[in-house]
């Protein structure tokens, strides 16, 4: 049920995990998703892995990262072989238009219920605020805003600025985990993220050793390493150099091959970053060598998929017996505690984002600066009434708001 990106993603796990199965509490979700905001990779699913780590270890950790993309990586490998196949597939639009508005309407019940928990003093408001206008407006590098409100809760915290950081300190948070089975024992974390990072390094550099830099496998498996190690700020951060790269410097594909990729990943459950296994598919299926071109673009697939999520779960692993380490650190408090300020924002901005473009068909530059602001002429009102009804009916559950969203698009396409 993950669609619509990180925002979706996160929001949906707040709603389950602290509002529904009271698994985690509040602020020790927003600990974890600050952390997680700090990594190289999809924050979503480094997210499910440290909430699995932290209620049943390292088993608990690799069942939940593992899990949260299995299915994406199903649907991606079964549309890129029929895309491959047979070409574009619009026949799907009507369903992916009506979960696409169930999204926007959970998206935005989830700042609301974030913001209302995170902001509790005036300054985490102005925090969350100066995050989203610094994306927003000026489109601001997201490793830099999160660094900037790290840095005010931190040496607010060292100057006694009380209202930075006073949410931060209020009461106890010991017993953050609602049912834990025992508490995540550090040492076999770190075992594992050794354990992880050979399983990584080493089967790329088997690759490049036994046929050579030039080869198209060899290239996949170092590219997508790279992207998994320097792709700080999610899928949204990684999106527009994957595409530069893989159109203009490898001729992976053509652009309007890599919308249609972004199309999939976007309207499939699981991580954004999916799509990049849609770029490693089309690679290997345009150079299959003695394989077919299908059974050659399922493993370039495959390969892409394993070299970009095996890195995210050893950044979990090896960083989070720390950072739990550190949670009673009044410091640290401080700066996770902006920085859960600054999440809010972050959300919100991509919640418009993804609202602008679902909802408008047009948009116009705000003067000099970067920001895209619709065009109210070219608004949809398809759209706009079937998420007002999704947002809704959320009040009965995500079940009846999806059930309706998809059979609802369903029928206006076929309309």
């Amino acid at each position: 049920m993950s669609f619509g990106g990180p925002a979706g993603q996160i929001a949906l796990m707040h709603r389950v995990l602290v509002d529904e199965e009271k698994w985690i509490s509040e602020r020790r979700f927003l600990h974890a998703l600050n952390f997680c905001m700090l990594l190289p990779g999809p924050e979503a699913q480094q997210l499910a892995t440290y909430i699995g780590w932290l209620m049943h270890g390292v088993p608990g950790g690799l069942i939940a990262g593992g899990l949260f993309i299995v299915p994406g990586v199903a649907a991606i490998m079964a549309l890129s072989l029929v895309y491959a196949a047979y070409g574009a597939t619009p026949a799907l639009d009507g369903a992916f238009f009506g979960l696409k508005a169930a999204v926007l309407a959970l998206v935005f019940a989830a700042i609301r219920r974030l913001g209302a928990r995170a902001l509790r003093t005036s300054s985490q408001k102005a925090i969350a605020a100066a995050a989203f206008l610094a994306l927003f407006l000026l489109d601001a590098p997201f490793p830099l805003v999160v660094l900037g409100a790290g840095l005010v809760g931190f040496f607010g915290e060292r100057l006694g600025l009380p209202p930075v950081t006073r949410a931060a300190a209020e009461g106890s948070d010991e017993d953050g985990l609602t049912a834990p089975d025992q508490q995540p024992d550090p040492r076999r974390a770190l075992a594992a993220a050794a354990v992880l990072g050979a399983l990584w390094i080493l089967p790329v550099a088997a690759l490049v050793l036994a046929f050579g830099p030039q080869d198209v496998y060899a290239r996949i498996a170092v590219f997508f390493s790279k992207m998994a190690v320097v792709t700080f700020g999610g899928a949204y951060a990684a999106l527009s150099y994957v595409a530069q790269q893989a159109v203009e410097r490898f001729h992976w594909m053509t652009p309007p091959e890599m919308l249609d990729g972004l199309g999939m990943a976007e309207t499939t459950p699981g991580p954004l970053i999916m799509v990049l296994q849609f770029v490693g598919f089309m690679a290997a299926f345009r150079a299959p060598g003695a394989l077919s071109p299908l059974a050659a673009g399922a493993l370039g697939g495959l390969l892409a998929t394993y070299v970009t999520f095996v890195p995210c779960f050893l950044w979990i692993f090896a960083g989070a017996p720390f950072v739990e380490r550190l949670r009673g650190n009044a410091a640290l408090a401080g700066a996770l505690s902006a920085i859960a300020a600054a999440v809010v924002g972050v959300i919100a901005n991509l919640a418009l984002w993804f609202a602008t473009h679902f909802l408008f068909g047009g948009h116009w530059r705000l003067g000099l600066l970067p920001a895209q602001l619709p065009d109210p002429a070219t608004l949809d009102p398809a759209a706009l009434a079937l998420s007002l009804a999704a947002g809704a009916l959320l009040r009965f559950g995500l079940a009846p708001a999806l059930a309706l969203s998809v059979g609802a698009g369903l029928l206006l396409k076929l309309i």
